[in-house]
């Protein structure tokens, strides 16, 4: 994974950079019990709705879900090509063992 750390307002985060990516595999989110690749939100979706994730709408520019029995929220661009793998992982860590982001 390449990129900057960033440190602002009491949060660090990675900013990839896609100047020093050229040439190398883009991330894919894969749904582990059947290898599915996510390749749309619906395909997301379909899958966080069966493992008992909630929609919810209040923020027209996300995506959000939530599960009842814990604290977790999963807030996603609205726009699928805005994806990116900080997204995928934490979609992972909140779902252990259900999803996992390879290179493709």
């Amino acid at each position: 994974m390449s990129g900057v750390w960033v440190f602002k307002n009491g949060v660090i985060r990675l900013v990839e950079n896609p100047e020093s990516n050229q040439g190398t595999r883009r991330k894919v989110l894969v749904h582990t019990p059947t290898n599915e690749v996510i390749t749309s939100y619906g395909d997301l979706d379909r899958m966080l709705t069966s493992l008992g994730w909630e929609r919810y709408y209040d923020d027209p520019d996300l995506l959000q879900f939530h599960k009842r029995s814990t604290v977790h929220l999963i807030s996603l661009p609205k726009n699928f090509g805005r994806f990116k793998s900080m997204h995928m992982y934490d979609i992972v860590v909140k779902n252990r063992n259900l999803f996992e982001v390879k290179d493709m």
